[in-house]
């Protein structure tokens, strides 16, 4: 059974790689949707990244997912720009935050839909290393502005999945895809 990982991300492929070969088809799923609840919003995220490969590739696993940082209830995507960057990791600095990767797998008329998420607690940070790491432009390709892979300074403490935070919940997934080998053969 051919696999494809409905995404592009560089951190996605490389989490991947430790469980399964697999193929790139980026989605051209349409990400403007309404707010839901941040576990609900990253599903039906990852759901619709997949779905979207899926409907091309009936005979291959698909696999989506998408990350959201979640601070004081409210959902934090990816920076605009420095400024916002800037912004973000301000309000981070020093305050916890929640990580939710969304993932679906569709195989065939199967799908399996869920969530992780991972507590994350910031430092407290100098406007000397938000305005550094802003400046680095690292973080302007990852919700919440910031990677957990790029500077571990920022970490205090992470309760739950590492590989969550970085976007992908490989200890889920790999339980996922043993129970669709199961039921394949």
């Amino acid at each position: 059974m051919d696999i494809i990982l409905a995404s592009n991300s560089p951190r996605r492929k490389e989490l991947l790689k430790k469980l399964c070969n697999f193929k790139v088809v980026v989605s051209g799923a349409d990400e403007n949707i309404a707010e839901q609840p941040p576990e609900e919003f990253c599903k039906t995220l990852a759901y619709l990244k997949a779905q979207s490969v899926a409907k091309d590739n009936y005979n291959s696993l698909v696999i989506g997912a998408d990350t959201i940082v979640v601070c004081n209830d409210k959902i934090i995507g990816k920076p605009k720009d420095e400024q916002d960057n800037i912004k973000i990791l301000q309000m981070l600095s020093n305050n916890p935050h929640y990580v939710y990767t969304g993932y679906a797998l569709i195989y065939k008329d199967k799908s399996i839909i869920g969530v992780d998420k991972t507590k994350v607690v910031f430092n407290k940070l100098s406007l000397e290393q938000i305005v550094s790491y802003a400046k680095s432009g690292l973080g302007l390709d990852k919700a919440g502005g910031y990677g957990i892979q790029d500077n571990d300074i920022f970490v205090k403490e992470i309760i739950g999945s590492f590989d969550n935070v970085v976007g992908l919940p490989t200890e889920k997934l790999k339980e996922e895809l043993q129970k669709i080998k199961e039921d394949i053969l």
